[in-house]
């Protein structure tokens, strides 16, 4: 058995079969736009941005997301399109607590995508101002960097999370579009 953490898109669009899901988090890292997206929500020239997780200078941060059961018989296939979906940068870590929101389940390890740092369309700190900007107008092969920002902000209020870096830019983008 397979457990894979969703903390962007695999929020609310997973593409893989899987037999069970549970919302939850991570501790130790923070969720940002960091990660520039010329595959997904931008292209080559024009890229958007998508989130990735960096280290936290709190321990006990917390990433909100979604857990993913995936079946034995899955597993293979799965991972084989998880890794071409994330395929720009990001690579696969195993092992990472994950603590479900359910108080009356125990937390689990599960696999993570992060982009780390030393990969190409790794962008690092950037302003939520110019964030928002870049966001606003990319577009790419699987729709508007703006639809993605707002899927992700949805699920989170969902979720009753709070999350400044992703609310911020979210109420940016709103106004640069004239959705406020």
């Amino acid at each position: 058995m397979m457990w894979v953490f969703g903390y962007g898109s695999l929020t609310w669009k997973a593409n893989f079969p899987y037999c069970q899901q549970e919302v939850g988090y991570i501790k130790g890292y923070a969720r940002r736009f960091w990660q520039a997206s010329e595959d997904h929500r931008g292209v080559p020239g024009k890229s958007g941005r998508v989130v990735t997780l960096v280290p936290a200078e709190d321990p006990e941060a917390r990433v909100w997301g979604v857990a993913y059961r995936i079946a034995e018989e899955d597993r293979e296939d799965v991972i084989s399109l998880l890794d071409y979906r994330e395929k720009d940068g990001y690579q696969r870590i195993n092992d990472v607590s994950f603590h479900p929101k359910d108080p009356s389940l125990p937390p689990w390890t599960l696999t993570i995508y992060i982009a780390t740092s030393s990969n190409p369309f790794f962008v690092g700190y950037t302003p939520e101002s110019e964030i928002a900007a870049i966001i606003s107008s990319a577009v790419g092969p699987s729709g508007t960097n703006a639809e993605y920002l707002f899927n992700l902000a949805a699920t989170m209020t969902a979720f009753g999370v709070d999350d400044n870096h992703l609310f911020t830019i979210d109420t940016e983008v709103k106004k640069i579009l004239g959705n406020v």
